[in-house]
Formats: structure tokens, sequence, C-alpha cells
């Protein structure tokens, strides 16, 4: 499967219905108790594309998105509105807002990634899919400048420092970001009456590894 490096409309996915998934496998013991694991280092979200239409012009809209991508052969962008920085829905971003390691004075590349914590327990996610031009960082507290200092890669959310930040400086980063996702179905069926009546399309979408 390739990826295309582009974005679903943003203006289809202001409304759409989704979040992350995780597989459990719970094993009943005779006793009462319970075995709990998971084969997911990391969530999986999911996405109804249909969900933000509004108009025949957003059927027509998803529908070239939808041919474009082959169904579901080819990956896309998907900016998920409930989830798409590293500061909360409030705030600013800041190139203060996740921590992604400390300089040794050899290492020039770091990965982006977004905390989720709660209480003692904290999960972080790879960020793969930067929003070009949003990813500010900073070393040690003084934020750098972009092209002069360091580089992103916003295919797979890479940060390439000129120079190797120093022997324990703290590395840190603010962004926008996109959600690698495909569509979950090679068929998408409209009905314009049911349509008009404000019956919505079933268009599922699911995250991808890349």
């Amino acid at each position: 499967m390739a990826f295309h490096e582009v974005s679903f409309p943003a203006n289809l996915s202001f409304g759409c219905v989704g979040g992350p998934e995780r597989r459990t496998e719970i094993v009943a013991m005779t006793n009462g108790h319970e075995e709990r694991r998971s084969p997911w280092a990391h969530s999986r979200r999911r996405y109804d594309a249909g969900m933000g239409l509004r108009s025949l012009d957003d059927v027509a809209k998803l529908i070239a998105f939808f041919e474009a991508r082959a169904g579901q052969l080819h990956g896309f962008r998907w900016k998920d509105w409930a989830d798409y920085k590293s500061a909360t829905p409030s705030a600013y971003v800041s190139a203060m807002d996740q921590k992604l390691g400390r300089g040794d004075g050899v290492r020039k590349a770091f990965t982006l990634h977004k905390s989720y914590r709660s209480g003692p327990a904290q999960y972080l996610r790879p960020i793969v899919k930067p929003v070009q031009g949003t990813v500010l960082v900073a070393v040690g507290g003084v934020e750098l400048r972009d092209t002069l200092d360091y580089s992103v890669d916003p295919a797979s959310g890479i940060v390439s420092f000129l120079a190797p930040p120093e022997d324990g400086a703290e590395v840190t980063a603010g962004f926008e970001f996109e959600v690698p996702v495909r569509f979950d179905t090679d068929r998408i069926a409209v009905s314009v009456a049911s349509f008009q009546a404000g019956d919505l399309p079933q268009v599922p979408v699911v995250e991808v590894r890349v």
C-alpha cells in the first residue's frame, strides 16, 4: 500500500465521529479473577467520514477523494478535530509542550511524540504526520529557528538538528499533527433522496501504521 501525503478535506472531517481503539484480551480464571493483556503497544483510531457531509457538494468532494485513493488502496492524512495538537484544545502550541528527550552531545535526530498522562500511568503516542510549518522546537528552554537550527520531516515526524544538543539539555517541541489513515471500505453508497432526508452514508476510516 502506498501513502499519499495529502489531507482529507478538513471541513469534511469536522463533525465526524471517532477516536482511539484498544485491543484487550481477557481470560476469566476458575477462581473468578481475570488475566488481561494487550497485543497492541499503540491504540488505533477509527472514524466515520460520512458524518461530516452537509451538502451534495460535500458528497462530490468525498467521492473524488475516495476515487483518487482507489478506495482502501492508498493511505492519506486525517485531521482529528478532537486531538490534533501538542497542547490542550484551548491553548496555543508552544515549543515547551512535549518532552522529546535529552541531548548527549552526539544524537542529532529526535522523534515527535505526544504524552497522555492520567495518575501514575503515561502513554507516549508516536507522531509521524506533523503539519508542515507548525513544529516549534526548543533545547534547554530556548526556542530554536526552523531550517537554521533544525529541520522536520513531515512524512515521518523526525526532527533533525544541524548540531547535536548539548549533553543533558532537554529537547522539547510543540506541533499540530494529522493521523495516517485509509478508507476501511471499497464501496460508498449514496442516495440523493435519502441524503436530503438526513440519512448520511457510512464511510469508515481506520488508522494505519506507517
